[in-house]
């Protein structure tokens, strides 16, 4: 097991010490030598409320994740880059069924497709949150929205929305070609991909981006010492803007990714090094999992607003082999042998979107808007030991009115206020074979109205603050999990009512920033899921939670060649209401919301620097970036059976540039935690989870033209 240090809280509140000496800055007399200035960025704008604007004058809690972040970062995928955000915690076993918590609100695992506290939005386009192995590909920017966000993305956002913004197609050539390669271990990984963008016609862009990937599991197979999958994956997307005018423009989206062979780990505890689990070899070489995007989004500008139209279908397919190998059936029952379980599901998703909003430029920020969309859905599981079978088909049709605006009060408050109104109605049917075949059937239909409401004041030129009510919803829905009748019937709808006061510092360019918020959060029956592991039976149940915490985000830079950015994150989560005869044992009144740490955090420096002529380099210059996140202890589960301990990660990235080539070396998790992803009881004495990937080191190469 590897040994770390554990920062203790003086230890986190050091980056609010490094950010905010620098604020004083602007206030200082006299020019600074021109070498010492910082770097002057642009200003952040943001999407979050449908409509563009600066990420300063919105009045909640915005973490915004750029593309230059991303590269940094190696474009990792979509649950990777959230894990190292600030308030955001994550369970997971696998690539497929991520559980997002933003501020500690979220459930244990989703009981369903589309189940899910925070809402998962691509391009205006609605997908499930499930998706979270979305490659970060070719991305503009990735914003988290935190707190609930029923205004605008409606349903299954009590805890806040992820909002994803691709590059578009551009009116010149561009584009770039990158490759690396890296070793955890005896493992091995590498990716390609690559991006042309450019004019077609006069009134006509295209942009095309790829990438394939290909990496060894980081878990071994005892039978026979080799990784027990090789996840392979597939992503590429193709845009076309077309400027019909000066008025109106349409962009076109289709998009798809496949992974193949990916695997859902659960391994006994302790794990080993390398983490080890005993199954027959080829067990995941039939696993699936596709995903396309189809959309199209029309602008059309009025003298004085604008009116968008967003269609889009979305497309799922999948199979998934999981279940226990021979140690953790040992360990449970005594006999080795395997527990195995098939899921093949799919959906299909065609939605509508009509909004009419001010302009980007417009002083006052209003939108109203007009949403329909509808599902089909399919879950079909198969035992192998039992033989038992579960087909399970799903439909949804929701429809929802909307609008939100932003008053001016005065010339330095801003009030804003935002309401929606939601009509769901829901079909399930479903066969289930234990021995004979039993057939069920129901109906769900639910209307809601979620919205918020906020104050904004203009303290100084380049300091907010706000305040803001808001309330979420999630509504009752069908499990995917259910293995007989008695089970099938439909979880209630969970709400969660949130304040939030906060303020938000930009100077000029933003030379420095800083963001700090207070939050509280009550949600009454949120979703804890049982578990029997003898029988893999589920059932769900609904507990009430509050959460309230605080959050210090920031960014400095320093000069031409340093930049800093850093945050600080508190949450208190507890459940506040018992659930008693959940499988796996009671949920008391004060356990602590599991998945969700007491504190994390993370700090990142970053440094540039023109290096005198080697070589016959053209302007050469150095960049790196060091990257530090914590993440504290949390519980594995409702019951708080233990705790999942806390993990330090450690990045670095080291780049050499000379004209328009990059090469450069990187190291992730430099100290080799071994921390869980997730973590399960399935008896006393008898734990199992998800290990992260140890170790890596590797070197890349870009292109850009």
């Amino acid at each position: 097991m590897t040994t770390s240090f554990r920062p203790s809280r003086s230890t986190m509140i050091l980056v609010l010490t490094l950010l905010l000496p620098p604020l004083s800055y602007a206030d200082t007399e006299g020019e600074p030598d021109e070498a010492a200035l910082p770097v002057q960025l642009e200003v952040i704008k943001v999407t979050s409320r449908r409509g563009e604007e600066r990420a300063k004058d919105v009045p909640f809690g915005i973490s915004v994740i750029d593309g230059d972040t991303l590269d940094a970062k190696g474009d990792p995928d979509l649950e990777s880059t959230l894990r190292d955000t600030t308030g955001v915690n994550i369970s997971s076993s696998g690539p497929y069924d991520a559980n997002v918590l933003i501020r500690g609100i979220g459930s244990l695992n989703q009981i369903s497709q589309e189940d899910g506290s925070v809402a998962l939005n691509l391009d205006g386009a609605a997908m499930s949150a499930r998706q979270l192995s979305l490659a970060t590909l070719d991305m503009e920017r990735v914003e988290v929205l935190k707190g609930p966000q029923g205004t605008q993305f409606g349903r299954n956002s009590e805890a806040g929305a992820i909002n994803v913004i691709s590059r578009k197609p551009t009116s010149y050539l561009e584009g770039y070609l990158r490759g690396r390669y890296g070793r955890y271990g005896q493992f091995q990984q590498y990716r390609l991909e690559g991006a042309l963008s450019g004019p077609i016609t006069e009134t006509l862009s295209g942009r095309f981006a790829l990438r394939q990937s290909r990496q060894d599991h980081w878990v071994e197979n005892v039978d026979d010492g080799e990784p027990i999958s090789e996840p392979r994956l597939l992503s590429y997307r193709g845009s076309l803007l077309w400027n019909v005018g000066e008025e109106t423009s349409a962009l076109f989206i289709a998009e798809r990714q496949r992974i193949r062979r990916g695997v859902s780990v659960q391994a006994l505890h302790p794990f080993g090094d390398p983490p080890e689990i005993d199954i027959t070899p080829g067990r995941f070489d039939d696993n699936r999992n596709t995903v396309e995007r189809y959309s199209a989004k029309i602008d059309h500008d009025f003298e004085s607003s604008r009116l968008t139209s967003i269609t889009a279908l979305t497309k799922t397919d999948a199979l998934l082999v999981t279940g226990y190998g021979r140690r953790i059936t040992e360990a449970l029952f005594g006999m080795p042998m395997e527990f195995m379980k098939e899921d093949d599901y799919g959906q299909r998703v065609i939605s509508q979107e009509l909004r009419w909003s001010s302009l980007p430029s417009s002083p006052n920020f209003w939108v109203l808007g007009l949403y329909t969309s509808h599902s089909k859905r399919d879950f079909d599981s198969a035992f192998e030991t039992t033989g038992n079978q579960q087909n399970r088909n799903y439909k949804t049709h929701s429809s929802a009115l909307y609008g939100e605006t932003a008053y001016p009060l005065t010339d330095a408050l801003d009030w804003s206020f935002g309401l929606r109104h939601t009509w769901d109605r829901k079909t399930y049917d479903a066969d289930y074979f234990s021995g004979a075949w039993q057939h069920d059937d129901r109906r769900l239909n639910d209307n809601y109205t979620t919205g918020r409401t906020g104050l904004s004041f203009a303290l100084t030129p380049v300091l907010n603050l706000y305040s803001t009510l808001a309330r979420g919803y999630k509504s009752g829905l069908f499990s995917d999990y259910t293995t007989q009748v008695a089970d099938s019937k439909p979880t209630k709808a969970a709400t969660v009512n949130s304040v939030e006061v906060g303020f938000k510092l930009e100077t000029p360019q933003r030379k420095y920033s800083l963001n700090g918020a207070a939050f509280f959060s009550h949600v009454k029956d949120d979703h804890l899921l049982g578990y029997d592991a003898a029988t893999q039976a589920t059932s769900a149940i609904n507990a009430d939670t509050r959460s309230w915490g605080m959050e210090l985000e920031g960014t400095a830079n320093l000069s031409r060649s340093l930049a800093l950015s850093g945050s600080v994150n508190y949450i208190n989560a507890k459940i506040t209401s018992d659930a008693i005869g959940v499988q796996g044992g009671d949920v008391r009144s004060g356990n602590q919301v599991p998945n969700a740490a007491h504190w994390s955090g993370d700090l990142a420096l970053t440094y540039q620097r023109n290096l005198p002529e080697i070589m016959g380099l053209e302007l050469p210059m150095l960049k790196a970036r060091f990257g530090y996140h914590y993440v504290g202890a949390r519980p594995a589960d409702p019951q708080n059976h233990f705790n999942l301990d806390h993990y330090n990660l450690v990045d670095l990235r080291v780049a050499l540039l000379a004209g328009s080539t990059e090469l450069y070396l990187y190291g992730d998790n430099l100290l080799n935690e071994r921390y869980d992803l997730s973590g399960y009881q399935l008896a006393p004495g008898v734990r199992t989870g998800a290990p992260h990937r140890g170790r890596a080191f590797g070197v890349g190469a870009s292109y850009f033209f």
